[in-house]
């Protein structure tokens, strides 16, 4: 018979800013997939405000992976002390890989942008480009990448989601209550239990 699977959703959530950080990547991991797989459809000047759009979202998220990396070695609560060996090894691994494919998604989406030498957009506030236009080879190549990149962020998330409602519905163990804002977690939203 299996040990019991620890019910950690009234043991100890996540503090506020991590889980605000991550729903906040969630979305915009999200948006910048919807957007990327769908602004050759419409055409002027439609796409153009897509594109916009698509990287005012993506220095946002620039922004908040910074922040999110930095409390997380710093301030942010960790709870994989609390999982099994075996959930602990894969959890803390889809989160690992996530971070990698997240970063290096970011730097390709400005390599891709700033290598065709056009500026990035905030919010139409414009960034030139520090590079020399890339030879065209290299510039689809870092396209192509960028985009498959895209699609195996979204696969692995997808599954990240689907293992936490796994871990809800069926195994009822309330791990998916670790990363919802709701009670207690107001008393102390600052607290640090690191591994």
């Amino acid at each position: 018979m299996p040990d019991a699977m620890p019910d950690i959703t009234h043991t100890q959530r996540y503090d506020r800013p991590t889980i605000a950080l991550h729903w906040a990547t969630a979305f915009l991991v999200l948006f910048q997939f919807a957007l990327g797989e769908s602004w050759g459809w419409p055409a002027k000047p439609v796409h153009h405000l897509m594109v916009i759009a698509h990287l005012t979202a993506g220095i946002l998220l620039t922004a908040i992976m910074a922040f999110r990396i930095a409390w997380r070695l710093t301030k942010g609560r960790h709870l994989s002390d609390l999982l099994r060996p075996l959930d602990r090894f894969f959890a803390l691994g889809v989160e690992y890989t996530l971070y990698v494919l997240l970063l290096a998604e970011i730097v390709l989406g400005y390599l891709w942008r700033w290598g065709a030498g056009q500026a990035m957009s905030f919010f139409g506030f414009l960034m030139p480009s520090p590079f020399v236009r890339f030879p065209a080879p290299f510039l689809h190549w870092i396209q192509n990448i960028h985009h498959w990149n895209a699609w195996l962020i979204v696969t692995i998330a997808t599954g990240h989601g689907m293992a936490a409602i796994f871990h809800q519905v069926i195994l009822k163990d309330g791990v998916l209550g670790r990363m919802l804002l709701r009670g207690d977690q107001a008393a102390n939203p600052l607290s640090t239990q690191k591994p």
